[in-house]
């Protein structure tokens, strides 16, 4: 039983030396009370330093759970309840002790002062970044063409986007790297696929004009000349950023692009599907039609961008990209069950390798999700919902 306050006691400081087989006595403090104020969080080591020196945040709006995200990572913070005792003492203002014994005896008793009993302490679990969010407020508005006439809808800067999104700064720059997002004055932006579309054909049309090799595009000539032709600078470097990759830097500034094939060729197959599937032939003399004469394309490029069914004797196929589906696994699997009653392993797992979820591996994520099934030693194992 702790003993009434006492005008002044020893704070947490009565604790710091204390032997194994000591004791101490505890009293209330004068503010003894609930303090929902004061929580205790577990942490491990390693993240130890980054909440001391307040290199954390915690994100989330008033109707989502919070989640505390270091620079790279993000973790779920949940109450664990304890069935033991645990107090909270403050540091002392001032120290004393009270007397014990008798007339002939005395004795300085330590007494230390109790603020708060907590019934439990915040535990921090590493989850995936929670980034189908960031997907959904960048398409809210596209940048087109036209951009006078959508300028004045929903715009985010950064700050906006580690406000509403519950990701950590590193995991944020990698999703916004993923949609192929693009900082347009401040503010961040998914350009819309039409007037990438356009972008890219003028590209492709010029360096049949002008003689260029798409393995070797000089920067400085590909922004000059596609400036003349009304498009902006900065949207003719997002364009060389995301069908291609600087391969050499020039000592006086700009550089040599490359351009990547299988980003091309997803890119005019994403169009061809875009009103609708196709049959097999049809798809593939448009597609071979579009692509440029320097690039080989294989229908293998298509691996998670597309899925091939049987009608008959037509073999037909039709627009399903990774990049369209959730990112939280349960979802994931819930389209794709929706879009298939049953996959094989080489159709599922493009539509798969890319879920993260920190603790389970893919064969976990298939033993919670999926049920296999193998008609025979030699076939190919199929997957069903769970």
């Amino acid at each position: 039983m702790m003993e009434q306050p006492h005008s002044c006691c020893k704070g947490a400081e009565v604790l710091l030396n204390l032997q194994p087989t000591s004791s101490v006595s505890i009293q209330y403090h004068p503010f003894f009370g609930p303090h929902d104020d004061l929580v205790l969080l577990e942490l491990d080591e390693k993240l130890l330093s980054d909440v001391l020196y307040q290199r954390v945040t915690l994100r989330g709006q008033p109707d989502e759970d919070a989640v505390l995200c270091t620079k790279s990572k993000t973790y779920s913070v949940k109450f664990v309840g304890t069935s033991n005792s645990v107090f909270l003492l403050p540091p002392a203002d001032c120290s004393m002790s009270h007397e014990s014994g008798g007339e002939n005896y005395k004795q300085q008793v330590a007494t230390a002062s109790v603020i708060k009993v907590a019934p439990g302490n915040m535990e921090l679990v590493e989850v995936a970044p929670r980034l189908d969010k960031l997907k959904s407020i960048l398409s809210e508005n596209l940048y087109s063409s036209d951009e006078a006439s959508t300028a004045m809808g929903n715009l985010y800067k950064w700050d906006d986007l580690i406000n509403k999104v519950q990701a950590s700064d590193d995991e944020l720059k990698a999703g916004l790297q993923a949609l192929s997002a693009v900082e347009i004055d401040g503010y961040w932006r998914i350009v819309d696929e039409k007037y990438m579309d356009v972008i890219l054909r003028m590209l492709l049309h010029n360096s049949v004009l002008n003689d260029w090799s798409l393995d070797s595009l000089v920067e400085d000539k590909v922004v000059s000349v596609l400036e003349s032709d009304g498009f902006p600078c900065k949207l003719v470097y997002h364009c060389l950023n995301v069908y291609g990759s600087r391969v050499e830097e020039e000592a006086m500034g700009g550089g040599v692009w490359r351009l990547d094939a299988r980003r091309v060729c997803v890119h005019f197959a994403r169009g061809i599907l875009r009103e609708g599937k196709r049959k097999m032939e049809s798809f593939m003399e448009e597609w071979l039609r579009m692509i440029p004469e320097e690039m080989r394309p294989s229908f293998d490029m298509l691996e998670g961008e597309v899925l091939t069914e049987k009608l008959g004797v037509e073999t037909w196929v039709r627009a399903l990209s990774v990049s369209s589906l959730p990112t939280a696994p349960a979802e994931r699997f819930s389209i794709l069950f929706k879009e298939r009653a049953k996959w094989e392993w080489k159709d599922l797992e493009p539509y798969i390798r890319d879920l993260n979820v920190p603790g389970l591996s893919s064969e976990a994520l298939l033993l919670k999700y999926t049920r296999r099934s193998q008609p025979s030693i030699d076939a190919e194992p199929v997957f069903s919902a769970r």
